[in-house]
């Protein structure tokens, strides 16, 4: 009987213990934001960088190349911060239709509100993807989220 009640008290504790832990763990996953921008309708990062406006002035302009965008192969990422003093952006790229993992390069300051880095798709096995890539913008009082669809083609 002692043994029963000490096995179930253990699990009740690993139990407990993987809670707090995806608790503690979920920003990493789930990125929080303050203010959530979305895009203009017609922006397709397949032909140009987009531009999304912020609320109380601003703008946030992302670009992605080579066009069109390859899976598996690098990808430059450029993003450009107006009205607002940015000290970190990231992209966070995730599948639309099926999880991908955690694909979230960090972009480093090149000066003027500027933020460019390297990234990659990871492959897909029915050769085309529709992903939504999500700005994150830190400034010293919010952090903003702006995200991008786009498809991707194997080849």
């Amino acid at each position: 009987m002692n043994k029963k009640l000490l096995i179930d008290a253990i699990g009740i504790i690993l139990i407990a213990l993987v809670v707090v832990v995806g608790y503690k763990l979920s920003p990493l996953l789930l990125p929080k934001a303050d203010i959530t921008v979305q895009p203009p309708a017609g922006c397709d990062l397949q032909r140009s960088p987009c531009e999304a406006a912020l609320p109380g002035g601003g703008t946030v302009q992302f670009s992605i190349t080579p066009r069109p965008i390859p899976m598996v192969a690098p990808l430059q990422m450029e993003v450009v911060v107006a009205g607002r003093t940015a000290s970190k952006v990231e992209v966070d790229f995730s599948g639309v239709n099926m999880n991908m993992g955690l694909n979230r390069p960090q972009l480093q300051a090149v000066g003027g509100g500027r933020f460019g880095g390297e990234g990659t798709l990871p492959i897909c096995v029915t050769g085309s993807m529709d992903w939504q890539a999500t700005v994150l913008v830190e400034t010293e009082r919010e952090r903003i989220a702006v995200p991008f669809r786009f498809a991707s083609h194997q080849g």
